[in-house]
């Protein structure tokens, strides 16, 4: 049965306007009836009448009045519907399920498809799915970026109920009509994002770049040539920049000021900043090559802001050892180059300078609370208990926080707690740590400069008072609003560091024998007995911890290992796989090792002693989580590889955790991390 057309409104009070004055001459000539007889027979046999014409009128008038209407409507319509079809913004119809059933001009030429396209959106532009259209009563509207044939759009989606429709219409009769289409326009947005793009091209970033061993490359030339070396460099520099279309302007002898634009930051990133490279080819007899650091900020909201980037970024770069490029915005810090050992300073005035600065710290505190990296080892431990000296010297309390003592470091643990020359609270677990902090207490965070990973990063936000003393290189993630940091990379060691710290506290300064040894091992864990790492500076601090007690047979002993461990050790050795020709790559199981990350690091110690290997990375599964241990001898940074996978460490020395991972997944984010950087260059 075909639905039949019904009109309402306006319209239909209008047709029915004459029969509703029919009915009130009617009741007008009852009243007159009961006044006089004769004039009420005449006015209704009027009224007879009057009804009789406007209801064959109303009812021959009313189908002609609707097609009429029908007709004006369908040419109207037929107005819109060319409009419509003309309108040079794209647009389309589709019902609930996305498929199309109308379309314009402008998108047919859009999508390149004819006349009467039928197919699902999704066919056109992969990423609208169905769940992305809005299909329900909340969602009415929705709008998503889209790139077609190289042109980028906003693709906005609006829900139009049928029954609504219906209810707008001033003819139609909204009963049965259910269900909705949805209205798809499309905004061209690509001259505007050609447009925000070169304005982006076209900001100002700012970078500051310094020369790591400007005095040390000077010694090494004769005097009547520096001033040659110094004039090539120069050069170089100013030839590199210029062709960048950026400004550099000297400073100070070792540092330029360079401003470019942002376009001209992303080719430096194209080429790896080869000016790192290229800085080092500049010979004229110096025996020790020229390295650049570079401090790049941009994006920034003020000039003035991406300066500070900059100078965020240079205090990255030399804290990571120099010789790379770090750029920085407010998404956060990327690292360039870093390939190479950072030279070892042979001037001290740097450590009695921050050794005065950290006793008149701790000489204006109550307490002391020192605290190293969570799984603390030897050097962290060593490190800890030689500011523990330092504060004893100067007649302050003083306590360590220690929470998971690992089996390794409880031979050392061992020869404070079983003293009676040391308090009970010398070691104390992070809660006590938090009772004891305060206004008058300092807190010296050793052999680590990232918050995430110390004992008891409570502590960070508990103390106004922070000195960081670490060796590491800095990353991303760092300590903020330390009053006193010292970090040198080039250092071999956290005990390095302290023992040279501790000459500069007193005259004549005397440490125990069970300290000394303790600092001791620190630097041989460190430096795998001398090996790796070792300076001048070390030679000269383990010299200074043997003038003062410090025994190897003594040390000797506490290394001993476990028979298990030893197995374990052997075990992983045997079962590495080598990867890519260089890379040694293997698993500690450590179902019977009281310490399986220890364990696993001597392990990646030995994978170095094969010929060829440029780089060992041990796994190991513990407490839940998979600890990766990196190690390298000078042909690898193992520290920008264990960034990647959002550790840290040295150039040689390094690491990294896996939560919520197998040992499978692992090892397969280690070798697809390993493969990307090296087509990239970056190793």
């Amino acid at each position: 049965m075909k639905k039949r057309i019904k009109v309402k409104g306006r319209i239909k009070t209008y047709l029915q306007f004459s029969i509703y004055l029919g009915v009130l001459l009617a009741v007008v000539d009852a009243g007159i009836f009961a006044l006089d007889n004769r004039a009420g027979i005449l006015l209704g046999v009027f009224t007879l009448f009057y009804f009789s014409v406007t209801l064959t009128l109303y009812f021959y008038n009313k189908p002609i009045i609707v097609n009429e209407l029908v007709s004006f409507a369908t040419e109207y319509g037929q107005i819109q519907k060319r409009l419509l079809r003309e309108l040079e913004l794209p647009h389309a119809l589709l019902d609930d399920s996305g498929k199309v059933i109308w379309t314009n001009q402008a998108f047919e030429n859009v999508v390149r498809q004819p006349k009467g396209y039928s197919k699902s959106i999704s066919s056109l532009f992969p990423s609208i799915t169905r769940d992305r259209l809005p299909n329900n009563e909340s969602v009415e509207e929705t709008q998503y970026e889209l790139t077609y044939d190289n042109k980028d759009y906003i693709a906005k989606f609006k829900k139009i109920s049928l029954k609504e429709m219906a209810n707008n219409s001033d003819m139609i009769d909204s009963e049965g009509y259910n269900g909705y289409l949805i209205a798809l326009y499309m905004f061209d947005e690509t001259a505007l994002h050609i447009a925000l793009q070169e304005v982006d091209d076209q900001s100002l970033a700012v970078g500051l770049f310094y020369l790591d061993n400007y005095e040390e490359a000077l010694e090494s030339v004769e005097e009547v040539r520096r001033s040659l070396l110094i004039a090539l460099i120069d050069r170089k520099i100013n030839k590199y920049i210029t062709a960048l279309d950026g400004i550099v302007k000297k400073m100070e002898k070792d540092k330029y000021l360079v401003v470019m634009r942002k376009k001209s930051v992303a080719q430096l990133k194209e080429t790896r900043f080869d000016l790192l490279e290229d800085i080092k080819t500049v010979n004229i007899g110096n025996e020790m090559a020229v390295t650049l650091s570079i401090g790049m900020g941009m994006d920034g909201l003020t000039y003035a802001q991406n300066y500070e980037f900059a100078r965020t970024a240079i205090d990255l770069a030399l804290g990571r050892g120099g010789d790379q490029a770090v750029l920085k915005n407010p998404n956060g810090v990327t690292y360039y180059g870093g390939k190479s050992q950072q030279v070892e300073k042979n001037t001290r005035v740097k450590a009695r300078v921050k050794a005065h600065a950290l006793k008149e710290i701790i000489a204006s505190k109550d307490k002391v609370i020192i605290m190293g990296h969570r799984l603390g080892d030897e050097d962290s431990f060593g490190a800890a208990v030689g500011i523990y000296r330092v504060a004893q010297v100067l007649d302050r309390k003083a306590h360590i926080v220690l929470n998971d003592i690992s089996n390794s470091l409880r031979s050392l643990v061992e020869l404070f707690t079983e003293s009676e020359e040391y308090a009970d609270d010398m070691i104390v677990n992070s809660n006590q740590a938090m009772e004891l902090a305060g206004n008058n207490a300092v807190l010296v965070v050793v052999d680590v400069n990232k918050p995430s990973i110390t004992e008891c990063p409570d502590l960070l936000r508990m103390c106004k008072s922070i000195v960081v003393l670490d060796h590491h290189r800095q990353g991303e993630e760092t300590i903020e609003n330390a009053t006193l940091s010292y970090v040198e990379p080039y250092a071999s060691s956290s005990c390095e560091m302290v023992s040279e710290i501790l000459q500069y506290t007193a005259d004549n300064i005397k440490i125990r024998p069970e300290e000394a040894d303790c600092m001791y091992s620190g630097i041989m864990i460190d430096t795998n007995n001398f090996l790796s790492k070792t300076g001048v500076r070390t030679f000269e601090a383990a010299a200074f911890l043997r003038r003062n007690g410090a025994d190897v047979t003594r040390v000797r002993k506490l290394f001993r290992e476990d028979a298990n461990d030893y197995k374990a050790k052997a075990d992983a050795v045997s079962q590495a796989e080598i990867y890519r020709q260089y890379f040694a790559i293997s698993v500690c199981v450590g179902e019977d090792v009281l310490s399986p990350t220890v364990v696993g690091a001597q392990a990646a110690n030995e994978l170095l002693n094969i010929k060829g290997i440029k780089a060992s990375f041990v796994l190991t599964d513990y407490q839940g989580k998979i600890y990766v241990s990196a190690r390298s001898i000078d042909e690898v940074n193992v520290q920008i590889i264990m960034e990647r996978l959002g550790g840290g460490g040295h150039m040689s020395i390094a690491g990294c955790q896996f939560e919520g991972v197998g040992m499978a997944e692992a090892i397969g984010s280690l070798k697809a991390t390993i493969d990307n950087m090296l087509e990239e260059g970056a190793i």
